[in-house]
């Protein structure tokens, strides 16, 4: 008889800590997200398939992301994309991506198990994260449906801009998901009211 492998999100130690970070500033732990890794050549055919497959174009502009029925096309490069779900399957997004843009000399590979993702929200978000993050996060400059490959910390992560403005996707390697959750709480203790 087999037996079933568990899967432990490897926030799973850090769970009670996150919960109890200052007033204006929470990290709430996604669930495991389905991740495929987009290529291919924009414009014409392969774009038109991978709309019908997504039900959304995929994000032409530099670091951009955009939602869909089933989840997120986050640009990566000028062929290169990271479509999230909650949703699909891991293997039948693969697949179904894969078979859109194969003709076409694209690819798409499975990285579900590389990364994890954070909901960061509240007044305080923008003041924690610009303690490890050298971008410039005001309001205005990085607005809902901007996204970015940078470093929080010494993690490297893509750091998306939801719609509201004061709530961002933190996608972080699961290696360094810990060490990203710990470099969090600490820069919010000064939040803390004493």
């Amino acid at each position: 008889m087999a037996s079933q492998l568990h899967r432990t999100h490897p926030l799973q130690t850090r769970l009670q800590s996150l919960e109890r970070l200052p007033d204006g500033f929470q990290v709430t732990v996604d669930p495991f997200l389905t991740m495929t890794n987009l290529r291919f050549q924009p414009g014409g055919p392969a774009t038109d398939a991978v709309t019908a497959v997504l039900g959304v174009t995929p994000p032409a502009r530099p670091n951009t992301w955009v939602r869909g029925d089933a989840g997120a096309v986050i640009w990566l490069g000028p062929d290169e994309w990271l479509v999230v779900s909650e949703l699909a399957a891991p293997e039948t997004q693969e697949a179904d991506l894969r078979a859109a843009v194969a003709p076409f000399g694209g690819a798409a590979a499975d990285v579900s198990g590389q990364r994890v993702s954070l909901t960061l929200r509240g007044r305080h978000v923008r003041d924690v994260l610009a303690k490890g993050c050298a971008l410039d996060l005001h309001r205005t400059v990085f607005r809902p449906g901007s996204s970015a490959q940078t470093t929080v910390g010494l993690a490297g992560v893509v750091l998306l801009a939801d719609d509201d403005p004061g709530e961002f996707t933190v996608l972080v390697r699961q290696s360094f998901a810990s060490y990203l959750a710990d470099w969090l709480i600490d820069a919010a203790e000064e939040f803390r009211p004493v």
